[in-house]
């Protein structure tokens, strides 16, 4: 007669909550590595010693040793826990601020006056862009009645290959120049962008309300981002609508400041967030609001963009840069008249 078998029950046990342990310890640790050297609390020596004392103790819980463990297995696991839910309190109780020594391109925060839908913005941008990248500050007051809003038009501008696209939206007016809304990057002087850093809070947001020639005409013309312009099917209530939005953002982010996030609170995410708002029916969620490059597909399955064109088309006849790459200098007006030249006009009724 065969023995009896043994309940391999806990063995089993064991071994999947230690991978889960093992998981959980590699990636918190690569988690808090990552977040240490983007905030460098200590600097950049202290954040050395920081994240070697880390590892260490890392590894302690993991048995990595020669002798096994720091203490003692259990003893090793609690203090990693422990020294875990500490960063995590470190972590969030980063605040994001407004008296940072800021960029001069966001230096200033939107504000504006209403009254029904009558809207003066304080701080629209209008930068004058030269070729090599300086610029002429001026900052200006705007006024706009909600219902003279005639166009919405999505603008996807390709700054790190085809995947990534910074999104823009501009609102047309029938007495007005054109009015661009931009969710960035609220950048310090002398700051760069990095999209590691835009995941452990290292930016805060800004809304940035411009004139098309400065937004737009930066990227086209002087940054050489290859810029596409997309009007969009919306109604005159959703486009009144969507331009509140941006106005109860403003209020938003002038009352309380919001840490950017690459993942989750970017320029696409917070526009889809947005439009899902004005929106008479919910809209999917779709990969490629994450992957903003294809941002315009997403918009041609929805019929968002006039289905006369097949999708390739519409790359084509939306691409910015050919028409304007050969104006130095041009007017808002003219500019503005150069981006929608060749493109269907979409009237919000």
């Amino acid at each position: 007669m065969m023995p009896a078998q043994g309940n391999p029950a806990p063995h089993w046990l064991f071994w999947l909550l230690n991978a889960v342990f093992t998981l959980f310890v590699l990636g918190s640790s690569l988690w808090l590595c990552l977040a240490i050297w983007v905030q460098q609390p200590l600097g950049v020596i202290g954040n050395y010693i920081l994240i070697a004392l880390w590892l260490f103790l890392a590894c302690g819980a993991l048995g990595l040793y020669f002798s096994r463990h720091l203490i003692s297995r259990g003893a090793d696991t609690i203090l990693y826990i422990l020294a875990f839910l500490f960063s995590l309190l470190w972590y969030f109780s980063l605040d994001a601020r407004q008296d940072r020594e800021w960029n001069p391109e966001v230096s200033r925060i939107l504000r504006y006056e209403q009254q029904g839908d009558l809207v003066t913005l304080h701080n629209v941008r209008n930068f004058n862009w030269r070729p090599d990248g300086s610029y002429v500050e001026r900052w200006e007051n705007r006024s706009f009645d909600l219902n003279k809003i005639t166009g919405v038009n999505v603008i996807t501008s390709y700054w790190m290959g085809p995947h990534i696209a910074h999104t823009l939206v501009s609102f047309d007016f029938a007495d007005q120049k054109p009015l661009t809304f931009s969710i960035e990057i609220r950048k310090e002087k002398d700051e760069g962008f990095s999209a590691i850093g835009g995941f452990f809070r290292k930016y805060e947001l800004s809304l940035v309300a411009a004139d098309e020639r400065d937004i737009i005409y930066t990227r086209t013309n002087t940054r050489g981002e290859q810029v596409y312009f997309f009007p969009v099917n919306m109604s005159q209530a959703q486009a009144k609508a969507l331009f509140q939005e941006y106005l109860a953002k403003a209020d938003d982010l002038a009352q309380q400041p919001k840490w950017y996030n690459t993942l989750t609170s970017n320029c696409t995410t917070l526009v889809f967030d947005m439009v899902q708002t004005v929106s008479q029916k919910p809209l999917p969620t779709d990969y490629r609001l994450i992957a903003s490059g294809y941002l315009p597909n997403y918009m041609y399955d929805l019929q968002a963009l006039d289905q006369h064109w097949d999708l390739r088309t519409w790359y084509a006849k939306a691409h910015v840069n050919p028409r304007v790459k050969e104006f130095l200098q041009v007017s808002s007006e003219q500019y503005s008249t150069l981006i929608r030249k060749g493109l269907p006009t979409v009237q919000a009724k």
